[in-house]
């Protein structure tokens, strides 16, 4: 079945777990309001509205980090110009008083005929030479010196620059999220304990009928893969972070987001993936859902949102969403987008165990919200 086909049959599915009439959620809310499924839709909206713009303060971050990283290498170059042009400039100073001092105010063929010993002048000709040499060479050391100082002090302006145009951007985005899970927190807030109970109910429903349709469809292979050496690593790392916490732009060690997740277990593995869900699915290769094997990257929703790692039998771990914790999930849980590999050149380990799972690992809903998961200033 193509991607498109497979995002359609997830996507429909759990629409149409939320949108049936015979759902018990599309009754009229107690209040008179809106239904609990509508309430759910927009729930679902916010949240993938809230981590779109998380990756992409997230990327934002990356850029000003190695922004940083650049001016700080800059300002080490820069300081070592300058050095050379102070050198530069000592030398030369010493060359204009030495000349102005007469040093070599006799021309050297003068020398020569006034010499006693024709033989002696012309070496101490040579010697001339070679000093006029290191003078003019003395020269250029000063005029290079000058040249690749201000050089670098325009990179490093520059780079400086670019790093408070990124740090602006920065706030904006992540002012942008706030906003976005400000709306999460007061719509949840305006629900009833009724409501609430209804809505984790309908998503549990929905996310079960979405992934018996995908399990369904054949999209999976039947057969079992063995990870790489590598991936075996990132995973059963991954695994033991279940039950901590999804922090907004969190990277571990005690908390995380889903790329945060994702992009920390495989560095622990010693591979080195962008920090993003979007620039995992851009550079990464791809993998068809037939060929998934155990640490893979599913990615999800049609802008790359959201990422989790292929545990095996069609579930993934991942750290869902703010007030949620760290957890394994059914793979069809959000919209399937693909898969990529970050390791697609090695082999599968031989003899391999999949990791022990804790045991509440697939509890806990991925619905709510926590202080715990706002942005901070």
């Amino acid at each position: 079945m193509s991607g498109s086909v497979m995002r359609w049959v997830c996507t429909a599915a759990v629409t149409g777990a939320l949108l049936s009439p015979s759902a018990a959620g599309a009754a009229p809310a107690p209040d008179g309001g809106r239904s609990v499924a509508d309430l759910l839709t927009d729930l679902q909206g916010l949240y993938q509205q809230a981590e779109e713009a998380t990756e992409t303060y997230n990327g934002t971050a990356e850029k000003l980090k190695e922004r940083r990283k650049a001016a700080e290498d800059l300002s080490g170059k820069l300081a070592a110009a300058r050095d050379a042009l102070y050198s530069s400039r000592v030398a030369a100073g010493r060359l204009a008083r030495e000349q102005y001092q007469g040093s070599s105010e006799i021309s050297p063929y003068v020398r020569l005929l006034l010499a006693r010993d024709p033989q002696h002048a012309i070496d101490q000709g040579h010697v001339l030479r070679r000093a006029a040499r290191e003078q003019e060479a003395t020269v250029d050391r000063l005029v290079g010196s000058e040249k690749k100082a201000d050089a670098v002090a325009t990179r490093a302006r520059a780079a400086l620059d670019e790093q408070m145009q990124l740090a602006d951007r920065q706030k904006k985005e992540r002012d942008a999220v706030q906003a976005r899970l400000k709306e999460v927190e007061e719509l949840l807030a305006s629900l009833t304990a009724d409501q609430l109970g209804e809505l984790t109910r309908l998503e549990d429903a929905g996310t079960a009928d979405a992934q018996r349709t995908f399990m369904a469809s054949g999209a999976l292979s039947s057969v079992g893969r063995s990870p790489s050496k590598e991936g075996g690593t990132a995973l059963a790392y991954a695994v033991r972070q279940i039950g901590k916490p999804y922090v907004w732009g969190a990277e571990g060690p005690a908390s995380y987001d889903c790329s945060g997740l994702t992009s920390q277990a495989w560095a622990h593995a010693g591979r080195s993936i962008p920090r993003t869900s979007q620039e995992q699915w851009a550079t990464l290769p791809k993998v068809p859902l037939s060929q998934l094997r155990p640490g893979d990257l599913v990615v999800y929703f049609p802008k790359a949102t959201h990422v989790a790692m292929y545990l095996g039998d069609g579930m993934v771990v991942q750290a869902p969403r703010p007030g949620a914790k760290v957890k394994v999930s059914p793979i069809a849980a959000n919209p399937l987008l693909g898969a990529v590999r970050p390791d697609p050149g090695a082999g599968a380990m031989t003899g391999y165990r999949a990791p022990e799972l804790p045991r509440d690992a697939m509890s806990g809903g991925d619905a709510g919200y926590g202080a715990a998961g706002a942005p901070g200033q």
